[in-house]
């Protein structure tokens, strides 16, 4: 069996080296999804396991199509019957992208009835009811190259289950596990959050020093309902702490908020790390030099709800602190501006590009020391990493689609559904942008119009007639008459239709 498990664009390497850990054979990974080999107990283990997967996929066909008629053959071609029952319900989203078949609820309605042909064929039956467990088809059309999964999942897997309060702008936490794998976070790590607010990224990082599996807290799974799932199975996983450690060192997260330190609180408290994550109330100008060197990982405001000066001075002074409160420490920032990054005032050792929904940003990492990069180097200081400058290298396949940082707008379209190809983002804005254009062409014309209009004076027209409607000679116009009567009871153009 094949399994499909997706992530946000540009964390291929941290969820396939979770899958590696796993012990599970990676087969392919690709833009936003690594597919693997596995079992029935592996869709359980995956989807309770896995820290930044978005969503755990069975891959049930893939080939290729250019038109409805190869659509349908294909998917017709799949085993259905394997998976969904006469009575299950198997609804069908998905996406396309830079292919021929570019009309999604086409697709929808394609796939969907060559599944029902298929169990036609298999159940002899002529109508479906769809009132049993939910099996949800999911296609990805990438290339004219089509990809059919099953999910197994449901909600996405940031939908972890501990975080019960959020402030207004909340971090996913997938992507807050993802920065702290970015940031190598290891149990003797001491780890700093400035501006922590509900302090999902200190819980995602404590969990993780602790090893506790991000999907306990979870509810349900959509594999859960699934009418052939083992329970007992997947009970004996759920139940599995074996792998679960002690962890001594602290995760310290500050905050103006007050609301939002009581919710950070109660946040890792409901994560089983209430021990290791203290927050309290504090503001980032009070920021002191930790005891020994520490790392920060913060996720700053970008402006949704204060005003650009009051955004820039955030950013002095986290610029501020880091030079004079954080010396022998290694920073981790995650904005999406370039202008708010050089409010920081320092240059960053790696940028990381990453979305955080549908905002287009970079983790950027800062090493902060004492005198010269000479001195610093000499002393056996590093600020990049073998791994590191090869993720630089690799950095250069994102410059290509991305175009420069400084340039990049907010992505302000984004969907429930989300998936992680960039290119599809990219198409939105494109939208966007082209209809944002045309309207502002349009409101132009509108502008330059009436000045026109005012430098000629517009012509006055004169009623005649008196105050009836469509006068024409003084006389009222008759609308049960027709206008192209003729006294010779002729219409127009009739001689040159043949008409009498």
């Amino acid at each position: 069996m094949l399994l499909c498990a997706t992530c946000l664009f540009g964390l291929e390497k941290q969820l396939g080296e979770e899958i590696d850990a796993l012990g599970l054979k990676r087969v392919e990974t690709i833009d936003g999804r690594v597919i693997f080999e596995g079992e029935e107990k592996d869709i359980a283990r995956a989807n309770i396991n896995l820290r930044v997967a978005e969503r755990v996929f069975i891959l049930l066909g893939r080939f290729h199509a250019e038109s409805f008629s190869e659509l349908f053959d294909g998917t017709y071609s799949i085993p259905w019957h394997e998976w969904i029952g006469k009575l299950d319900e198997f609804p069908v989203t998905g996406h396309s992208i830079k292919s021929k078949l570019t009309s999604i609820p086409d697709c929808q309605s394609i796939i969907k009835k060559a599944v029902v042909e298929r169990l036609k064929l298999k159940y002899h039956i002529s109508y479906f009811a769809e009132t049993g467990p939910e099996y949800k088809i999911r296609f990805s059309i990438m290339k004219d190259k089509v990809s059919l999964l099953l999910d197994t999942s449901g909600m996405g897997l940031h939908k972890r289950g501990y975080r019960l309060e959020a402030n207004a702008a909340p971090l996913k936490e997938t992507l807050a596990a993802s920065l702290c794998a970015l940031a190598r976070v290891r149990p003797y790590h001491t780890v700093y959050d400035p501006m922590c607010g509900s302090g999902t990224i200190l819980t995602e990082g404590a969990m993780m020093v602790k090893n506790i599996a991000p999907g306990v807290f979870r509810q349900n799974f959509a594999f859960e309902k699934w009418k052939d799932f083992d329970a007992d199975l997947f009970d004996r996983i759920y139940n599995d702490d074996s792998q679960e450690r002690e962890c001594d060192y602290k995760f310290y997260g500050y905050d103006l908020n007050l609301r939002a330190v009581e919710a950070a609180r109660a946040n890792a408290k409901n994560a089983g790390v209430g021990d290791l994550v203290v927050i309290q109330q504090r503001d980032i100008r009070d920021f002191e030099q930790p005891e020994q060197p520490a790392i920060m990982i913060t996720n700053p405001p970008y402006g949704e709800r204060l005003k650009p000066e009051d955004l820039y001075e955030v950013y002095r002074t986290l610029g501020n602190r880091l030079k004079h409160a954080f010396k022998g420490g290694e920073a981790h920032v995650i904005s999406y501006k370039e202008d708010l990054f050089r409010e920081i005032g320092m240059r960053p050792s790696l940028k990381t590009p990453l979305y955080n929904g549908a905002l287009d940003c970079e983790l950027r990492k800062y090493v902060i020391f004492d005198g010269t990069m000479k001195d610093f180097r000499a002393e056996g200081g590093e600020v990049k990493t073998e791994g590191e400058l090869r993720k630089m290298g690799e950095k250069r396949r994102f410059k290509r689609d991305r175009g420069e940082f400084n340039d990049r707008p907010r992505q302000i379209e984004r969907d429930d559904d989300y998936d992680p190809a960039y290119e599809l983002l990219k198409r939105r804005h494109k939208e966007f942008v082209r209809n944002q254009d045309a309207l502002e062409r349009r409101r132009r014309r509108e502008a330059e119009g009436e000045e026109g209009d005012r430098e000629r004076q517009p012509r006055k027209f004169e009623k005649r007639g008196g105050d009836k409607p469509f006068n024409k000679g003084g006389k009222a116009f008759d609308r049960a008459k027709k206008p192209f009567d003729r006294k010779d009871g002729k219409k127009p153009f009739a001689r040159k239709f043949g008409q009498k």
